[in-house]
């Protein structure tokens, strides 16, 4: 029997407790789990690709999971699992806009490469809220992070809005 390989993709800009939570129980349903840290070009990272891979790396690290590997990419992503040999895509939905969007990403995938399954896990009930792009902007007008990611990266954040700046001033 062969291994079956899932790819979980994102930016990861950054990572938060709800990536991490999607992480280690996606692990579970795979025999290797490949992070996937790629670039999306209707984004504006507040890291670099180099930045956020070596994030989602530390993470994974702490998490304690043994089957998982992070890479980057920056290609299709049916194309990039057909080159890892993946036939399990894992996507984490948060919420009903989630859906609408991971169902069409979802269709579209599988007319590219039906031979991948994509998987949706519902993010644990207490991190549903939980969105990178609200964790930025937060960090950005000096509120607290902290309940939405690891210390570490709580950190990280912080450094960075240092040296562009607080949006807010009250």
């Amino acid at each position: 029997m062969s291994e079956r390989i899932g790819i979980y993709p994102g930016t990861f800009d950054p990572i938060t407790l709800g990536h991490a939570d999607i992480i280690r129980r996606g692990s579970k349903l795979v025999d290797k789990l490949i992070i996937g840290v790629t670039t999306n070009p209707s984004k504006s990272p507040m890291f670099s690709t180099e930045e956020r891979f070596a994030m989602v790396k530390r993470e994974v690290a702490n998490l304690g999971v043994n089957n998982v590997e992070v890479t980057g990419f920056n290609a299709l992503l049916v194309k990039f699992a057909n080159k890892e040999g993946a036939s399990v895509l894992i996507r984490g939905l948060r919420a009903v806009a989630d859906f609408e969007y991971e169902y069409q990403m979802a269709g579209m995938n599988q007319q590219l490469a039906d031979d991948i399954e994509t998987v949706f896990l519902m993010a644990d009930v207490s991190l549903q809220p939980i969105a990178s792009k609200l964790v930025k902007e937060i960090a950005l007008f000096g509120g607290d992070i902290a309940p939405f990611v690891s210390p570490d990266v709580r950190d990280q954040v912080v450094t960075r809005v240092e040296k562009l700046g607080q949006l807010g001033d009250y």
